[in-house]
């Protein structure tokens, strides 16, 4: 729930930066002066990569929050690591040493979602934000592929 509320206030927050951009623009182009013509059509460029970006994070974010609760309904989330450092976060030793346990499950079985979002998990666990991104993106490559060939 805490991702998706910090989700919508992020989007939310583009979309009125977005908006004050487009804005602008489109003062520029109402100019009599041909340079800031041409500078409000290049800034009216940047809201549309602005939205593209938005909408492709928020399907991803709401997407990989689907699977994370078909496996908390099925039971089968990765324990929390309890070995905590002071600021809260996972022990990174601790952290590691189950990492190998979802690792090895993923290459035992390169084509269940679940195995692939647990690796997700277990390396945003250790920290690895890129690769819990990677993992968790082939777990939703996975999902949609399992989801076309059961229909």
């Amino acid at each position: 729930m805490k991702t998706r509320i910090a989700a919508l206030v992020m989007a939310a927050l583009l979309a009125l930066y977005l908006v004050f951009t487009i804005n602008y623009s489109t003062v520029l182009i109402a100019s009599d002066a041909p340079v800031a013509q041409v500078m409000g059509w290049a800034l009216l460029v940047l809201p549309l990569i602005g939205l593209w970006g938005l909408a492709a994070e928020l399907l991803f974010i709401f997407t990989a929050d689907r699977l994370v609760s078909t496996l908390d309904r099925e039971n089968a989330l990765p324990p929390k690591i309890q070995q905590l450092l002071p600021s809260g976060k996972p022990d990174p030793a601790a952290a590691d040493s189950a990492f190998e346990v979802y690792r090895a499950e993923a290459e035992a079985e390169p084509t269940s979602w679940r195995a692939w979002l647990r690796l997700g998990l277990a390396y945003d666990a250790c920290g690895d934000r890129r690769r819990a991104r990677g993992a968790t993106r082939r777990a939703i490559a996975l999902s949609k592929a399992a989801e076309r060939a059961s229909s």
